[in-house]
């Protein structure tokens, strides 16, 4: 017979390891490990989630763009071995040019886009089912717990990994998605290696995350990486009315 303790670790140790094979299942080849420091350190067994569905809480248009750029900034790892990404919407809003500032190049993104918002969940889940793909960005307004949980049974049996910008919600719903972000955009400051122009500057803000704890920082975009910015942090946030 096994102690009630022993037990009772080993069920611990069990449901670890399933965790793990969940979120670690994205093809190899497709994409190089996340690590955003400090970020990543408040994700279960501190590895940014991948082959998971991410929610993206966007209630005006400049919280959409910096969410766009953020995502475009996390995909910087995916292309650097040729990982191809879909990007679904109703909206023709996305300028593909400006994806070369993050080292992206344009050709590796293809999009898809369709009349009807509710064709693009469609899309999204069936994309999802396809390996060779490394990620798949959506935008919609409303995302059910039904239609997120389709979503994320699909990322985990491929390991493809989904981003859905969820554009002026009506309301903010639970969803089966296993972080929930907002991003706004902060305040660049002048280093002097770009003449009158400052990096790329985002307040993140994690608010939700399966087996994490949530939190908020200011990061920079710079040489091809993120730059966790601390000392200014308070003084760069944007006023939110």
């Amino acid at each position: 017979m096994i102690a009630g303790q022993a037990r009772a670790d080993i069920i611990s140790q069990l449901k670890k390891d399933v965790l793990f094979q969940r979120f670690s299942k994205s093809p190899s080849n497709l994409f190089s490990e996340i690590t955003i420091q400090p970020l990543t350190d408040n994700f279960h067994f501190n590895r940014f989630p991948l082959g998971a569905v991410h929610e993206f809480i966007c209630h005006t248009q400049e919280s959409g763009a910096a969410s766009t750029g953020f995502i475009a900034a996390i995909f910087h790892s995916f292309m650097k071995n040729n990982g191809r990404v879909l990007w679904v919407s109703t909206k023709q809003n996305i300028f593909p040019t400006a994806f070369a500032s993050f080292g992206l190049s344009p050709e590796n993104i293809l999009f898809i886009y369709p009349q009807k918002e509710k064709d693009v969940i469609h899309i999204v889940e069936d994309a999802l089912h396809c390996k060779g793909i490394a990620a798949v960005v959506s935008t919609v307004q409303d995302l059910n717990f039904k239609q997120s949980r389709r979503l994320q049974l699909a990322t985990e049996s491929s390991g493809v990994t989904s981003f859905v910008l969820r554009s002026a919600p009506k309301n903010i719903n639970a969803t089966a998605s296993v972080a929930r972000w907002n991003i706004q955009p902060a305040t660049s400051r002048n280093t002097g290696l770009l003449p009158g122009v400052g990096f790329p500057c985002w307040k993140v803000d994690l608010l939700k995350t399966k087996n994490g704890k949530p939190g908020s920082w200011v990061f920079a975009w710079q040489s091809g990486r993120f730059i966790h910015l601390i000392e200014q942090a308070p003084a760069i946030y944007l006023h939110q009315k």
